[in-house]
């Protein structure tokens, strides 16, 4: 059974956590802008909402990748960046809806979340369970799915 994240905006305090985690495990430096999950600030509000890619289905980013980069990781369902493919052209950016592709200037290349090959280190880092890694049926992606179908 394939897993998904499960972000709860309602318990993230803003601790940043993942975003140390995520660019860490992926850049071995803690460095927020190198993170593939972001902590967005509601600053009015105080109230915070980390996102990162949802994995989308029909997968933009890796439809219209001119090179192919972007493949499915079979284990996990996620959309990985073969990074010796990559050109760097950043297509995949402007294609992604969610903005959760970004264009690491260090490396040239486009990173976004892999799940970390299905152990993701923003959810074992969360302190509030905001973020956890759950059964891709448990995250409510079907009710969505159905809804926006027309659905109940």
């Amino acid at each position: 059974m394939l897993k998904a994240l499960q972000i709860e905006p309602a318990k993230c305090t803003g601790c940043l956590q993942c975003e140390l985690a995520c660019s860490w495990e992926n850049e071995q430096v803690f460095n927020p802008s190198k993170s593939r999950i972001k902590v967005f600030t509601f600053h009015d509000e105080g109230r915070f909402v980390p996102y990162t890619c949802t994995q989308c289905t029909e997968a933009w980013c890796m439809q219209t990748c001119p090179v192919d980069a972007i493949v499915i990781n079979e284990t996990t369902g996620a959309k990985e960046v073969i990074e010796e493919v990559c050109v760097g052209c950043k297509v995949c950016t402007i294609a992604c809806p969610f903005g959760t592709i970004n264009y690491n200037s260090s490396s040239g290349k486009v990173i976004k979340c892999d799940l970390c090959g299905g152990e993701p280190e923003c959810a074992k880092a969360c302190p509030t369970d905001a973020i956890t890694y759950v059964d891709a049926d448990h995250t409510g992606l079907a009710r969505m799915r159905a809804h926006a179908a027309g659905g109940d």
